[in-house]
Parts: C-alpha cells; structure tokens; sequence
C-alpha cells in the first residue's frame, strides 16, 4: 500500500477496534493499544468479560468501550461500527481478530461445524473488512484494516484443516480486497498478520475430535509478539507480515520442498499437537460459548518465546545499524568456528581440549592479575 493513499496517526491518537477482544492476541493487543494512548472499542461475544476489560482500561486512564457481538452475524458487526461512531466520531484501525478453533481430521469433523467455523473465521473478517473500507472511504479520513491470518494462510496443518481452510481464503479476502482499494487509490492500508504458533487459551478453547488433549506445535511465541506487530501495522502501512521465524521457515520449507514437508506434517506436527493425556469432555468450547473470562495466554507448557527478532527486522523495528550488527557478529561468530575446527583438525586437538587450554591461560592471567 502507497504511503501517498494513507497518512495513519500515531497510535497513541487513534481509536482501534478490536474484534475477538475478550481473549488471546485480541485481549493483549486492546491492553497494549490503551498502554499506548488509544481509545478502544472492543468486540466479542462475551459481555461479562468486555465489562471487566474496559473497566480496567477506564480505571487506567483510558478510554473504552465495548460491543457485545457476534462476528458471524453483518447486523452485530454494523453495531460495531456504529458504537464506535457515537462514541469516538469514528475509527483509524479495525483489527479482524475473532476466531474459532477445531482440532481433528477432516472426515471426523461435522461439515456443519466446519460452516460454523468459517462463518466467524471467514464471514465475519470479510463484514468487518467491507464495514471498515466504507467507513474509510465515506469520511475520507483513511484508516487501516488488520486481519489476523496465520502461517496455515500459507500452509495447511494436519489435524486442523478446516481451520488452514479458512485462513486460507482470509488471506485471499484480504489480498483481494487490498488490490481492489489500491486500484481505487482509496485511504486505506489492508494488512495481513500471519501469527506462528501463539501461547493463547487457542487449544483449550478448540474443539477437539483428536483422542487426546490438543496442544500447539513449537516454536511457540507470546501473543504480546503478534500485538506488537498489528500496532506497528496500525501506524506503518505494509501488505503482509509473518510473526515468528518458525513459522516462516515452515512456510519456506513447504514451498521448495513440498513433499518433505508432508512427511514432516505426517511424523512430527500430527504428534506435536497432542498431549500425553487422554482428551477430556468438555461441555463448553468457543465454537458455541464465548470463554467468560480475560485470558491472554494459554499456560503452554514448553518455551515461550517473548520476542521475534526476524519479525523486528522484518517490520523495520531494529535500526539498521544494528541489523548489521547482528550479521557481523553471526558472521564472526561462524569464522571463529571454522577457523577452531580446522585448527582442530590439523593439530588432532578435541574441542574439550581446547576449552581446558583456554580454561588454564585464563587461570593464569587472573592469577597473575591479583
């Protein structure tokens, strides 16, 4: 998107919906924005815990409101707009984070659950998506449209099909949609975020055809990562940004090596998404009840990654001083390697021997140095 066709504000001036606020990337990246100055609309299905959230925004010092709505219904996400309206005069940014989660094979999924899930997947991203662009369009004030994709937007992931379906059409929405706004020359900025793996109440929430309880394949990165991104989004127009070098590396993978990839899928991510223990039953589950309850992570039990440096680099969030920097030293660092290896080799030395040698000449000069 040309920065001629959009000027967005600093966020810290903006009023930022956010749909799917209640929990997850949703929750954390409302919480951010207010840090940050913004005024906020949150959406989701659940009023209890959108009262709860903008109570706590207001008792900050900030500014919110909220919208109790169903993403998969035009009517609620209208109302969307329209609180936002009255309340604000408007919006800049409208972040499409709603969504619901299935785990399992294809044919052990009900279709009539998988429809469910694209009509909030999907359906409700587009009608938040054209209710944006009109909105922008109408007042000429120009504004930003986020929408939370996903790596499966690129590749599809075993077990969870019908939701790498419905993020695969997201991203043909959003690319779609983004070239027929340019073509225009309309103010609006169309972002797509494609989070890796997130530690978010996500697999709790799912529902789970899997016989044992579901779970997220590493590496696994903080939601605060994706939030930060869609704020940077907000404020710096750009078409689409992976968060996590994980899961570009698998996306890369599946492209030049295809057939490698569905093996990998096959033997390693169809086991890494399931725990040790038996799945329980749970009556509950976001495809038909909202969570209740401000969750922004999930309690995964591996590492967590609380930053990506391959999504600062690639948002331009490291000066460039610094990139070079961080090569140099990588660069260093491999030439250091080498050079030990082959001297290794042309004396028979182990690398244990190395580091006893080096051990005794630093012994020496600290002892020499008291």
């Amino acid at each position: 998107m040309s920065d001629s066709h959009v000027n967005p504000k600093n966020v810290e001036d903006q009023v930022i919906v956010i749909t799917g606020a209640s929990s997850g990337i949703g929750l954390t990246t409302a919480r951010m924005a207010a840090d940050r100055g913004a005024n906020i609309v949150a959406a989701a299905r659940s009023e209890d815990a959108l009262r709860e959230l903008t109570d706590e925004i207001r008792a900050e010092g900030g500014e919110a409101e909220y919208v109790v709505a169903d993403v998969s219904k035009r009517e609620d996400v209208r109302e969307i707009a329209q609180i936002a309206e009255n309340a604000f005069g408007g919006f800049d940014t409208w972040v499409n984070g709603a969504a619901v989660s299935i785990y399992g094979k294809l044919e052990e999924v009900p279709v009539e659950e998988m429809r469910q899930q694209f009509d909030t997947n999907v359906w409700g991203l587009l009608y938040g998506s054209l209710e944006a662009a009109a909105h922008f369009e109408e007042t000429d004030r120009g504004g930003t449209v986020v929408n939370i994709g996903s790596i499966v937007s690129d590749r599809a992931m075993i077990e969870q099909g019908s939701y790498s379906a419905s993020k695969h059409a997201v991203k043909g929405f959003t690319d779609a949609l983004r070239m027929e706004l340019e073509d225009e020359g309309a103010p609006v900025s169309v972002t797509l975020v494609k989070p890796s793996a997130i530690d978010t109440p996500y697999p709790q929430h799912a529902k789970n055809y899997m016989d044992e309880e579901a779970t997220l394949p590493p590496p696994v990165y903080a939601p605060e990562t994706v939030a930060r991104t869609i704020l940077h989004a907000a404020e710096h127009p750009e078409r689409e940004v992976t968060v996590g070098v994980g899961g570009k590396n698998m996306v890369l993978l599946g492209r030049t090596a295809s057939s490698l990839m569905n093996t990998i899928m096959e033997t390693v991510f169809a086991r890494q998404q399931r725990k040790d223990s038996p799945a329980q039953p749970r009556e509950e589950h976001g495809l038909d009840e909202p969570s209740g309850e401000l969750e922004e992570r999930g309690g995964y039990e591996g590492h967590v990654a609380e930053s990506s440096l391959y999504t600062r680099i690639r948002q331009g969030r490291i000066p460039k001083a610094a990139v070079v920097g961080l090569a140099g030293t990588a660069l260093y660092a491999g030439y250091r390697a080498i050079r030990s290896r082959d001297r290794d080799e042309r004396t028979g030395r182990t690398g244990d021997e190395e580091t006893d040698t080096h051990r005794s000449r630093t012994e020496r000069l600290s002892i020499a140095g008291r």
